[in-house]
């Protein structure tokens, strides 16, 4: 009997140093989870300072994907024999200045896409990459302020695409008027007077004209997550025909210091490039500004993400 109760003594000694060692255990773990809150803190509140310099702030980020398979004798398909693989990315780049009297903001967008589908059976099948996505838009804007929310301001904007077709067609916009900043990662540019020059080959069908400039640009980082979205867009003062605007949105989520998982999509609206495509690639001899179907253009990405 005695020692029964030596071992039940025992075991509840053993139980109670236990329970004292574990909440001991969370009451330190919980202060140093408070510390390094603290820490945190303060890091953030030295970063919020060092943002608020004046000088120029450069970064960007973007999106990488990619796939790539391969397959031979696979009989229960209708290409037994074939390889395939996509590849693209993106590129959101930044550089922007902001003084009591002036800001400067300059952006480059960069979104380049490549597919393959090799049947190996086919011998006049086509083995290597082709393009499939071609974006390329960088624009810079100065303006001097009348207050700390609005400013008289001037507007450069190229759009083209760079892997095929080089500034052909390319679009320039030169414009002067206001930009709003009603907050601090939004602005909002209305320049009435701008002139969108338009390079290309086919004349016949694009034409430069004036119009209205409309530019809303909003960016945020929020902890781990990093949102950007651009909408340009001009309207001609000749004919809707010649207007024309797009709309470009990127998503991040930092998973492990600068990497992550990112997603970019974009939409937009060109009747002259719908005419161009329905007459060069499509052969169609009676396509008109009248008559073409003029199509919403969209796009999207997903893969790892990255920033700097």
């Amino acid at each position: 009997m005695k020692k029964i109760l030596l071992i039940l003594a025992m075991l509840a000694s053993t139980v109670y140093s236990f329970s004292q060692t574990k909440e001991e255990l969370q009451a330190a773990k919980a202060s140093k989870t408070d510390s390094i809150a603290a820490i945190q803190g303060r890091a953030d509140a030295i970063q919020a300072q060092i943002d608020a310099l004046p000088g120029w702030k450069v970064g960007a980020f973007g999106t990488i994907g990619g796939s790539f398979s391969g397959f031979n004798n696979w009989y229960a398909q209708e290409t037994p024999n074939n390889s395939a693989g996509t590849l693209g990315f993106t590129v959101n780049g930044f550089a922007n200045r902001n003084e009591s009297k002036y800001f400067w903001r300059s952006a480059l967008t960069l979104n380049l896409n490549w597919v393959k589908f090799d049947d190996k059976d086919d011998p006049d099948d086509r083995d290597g990459f082709r393009q499939a996505t071609d974006i390329f838009n960088i624009s810079s804007l100065y303006g001097r302020k009348l207050s700390e929310k609005f400013a008289i301001s001037g507007l450069v904007e190229y759009r083209t695409t760079i892997l095929s077709n080089f500034n052909d067609p390319g679009y320039l916009d030169l414009g002067v008027g206001a930009t709003w900043t009603p907050a601090k990662d939004l602005f909002i540019v209305i320049h009435p007077l701008n002139y969108n020059f338009v390079f290309s080959s086919g004349d016949s069908i694009f034409e430069s004209s004036l119009g209205a400039k409309i530019v809303a640009d909003y960016s945020k980082d929020l902890g781990a997550i990093n949102f950007k979205t651009n909408l340009s867009m001009f309207q001609s003062y000749e004919s809707s025909n010649l207007s024309n605007w797009t709309w470009t949105n990127s998503f991040s989520y930092t998973l492990w210091k600068m990497i992550g998982i990112g997603f970019d999509f974009g939409l937009r609206d060109n009747k002259q490039e719908a005419l161009n495509y329905a007459l060069t690639t499509l052969g169609d001899p009676t396509a008109t500004f009248d008559n073409i179907d003029n199509d919403l253009q969209t796009y999207y990405t997903i893969g790892l993400s990255y920033k700097f």
